[in-house]
């Protein structure tokens, strides 16, 4: 142990000293300057602290009702995602049935033409077919006559002639007496 000796009113070991001394030791003049020293400070400090304080509270106020209307215009953004995809979807449900239905106008239309060239075609094939008949029975006609004649000619002598030619008089005699 190390021995101690108070010399004055300072305790003295060998090496590390106090000063037990206040007046002397300053101590007393330092906490009268601390004292003082927050004495005025606090006042300073407090006013700009609460003028900061302050500061950071309308901030944050501001923040919070910047923060309040980004959220009811994102609610709004939403309302209208969602009003313009239901739009969409009605655009495209409208689409697709307007072009089911052209779709079927065009098939049906189609079906309507290939029935009017069915019917044309039906309608010429008939035509063409009368007309044929008509001058098939005509050369027919033509030609029995022809042949009749022939006969005739090869048949007839003027005996006869003269008696076909007798009997017609007598025919047109009766009409024109009528």
């Amino acid at each position: 142990m190390e021995i101690f000796q108070i010399v004055g009113q300072e305790l003295v070991s060998s090496g590390v000293s106090f000063n037990s001394n206040l007046l002397e030791a300053n101590v007393l003049n330092i906490l009268l300057l601390l004292s003082g020293l927050i004495y005025v400070l606090r006042k300073f400090l407090g006013s700009v602290l609460d003028d900061r304080q302050n500061k950071v509270l309308f901030a944050i106020r501001e923040s919070e009702e910047r923060l309040k209307q980004a959220n009811v215009r994102l609610n709004e953004a939403e309302k209208q995602l969602a009003q313009t995809q239901i739009i969409i979807n009605e655009i495209i449900n409208e689409a697709e049935i307007t072009a089911r239905k052209v779709r079927e106008s065009i098939l049906e239309q189609g079906k309507l033409d290939i029935d009017k060239l069915t019917q044309s075609s039906k309608a010429s094939v008939k035509f063409a077919e009368n007309t044929v008949k008509l001058q098939i029975q005509q050369q027919i006609t033509a030609l029995a006559l022809q042949k009749v004649e022939k006969q005739l000619k090869s048949q007839i002598n003027a005996v006869m002639q003269n008696k076909i030619i007798d009997q017609s008089i007598v025919q047109l005699e009766g009409k024109i007496n009528l």
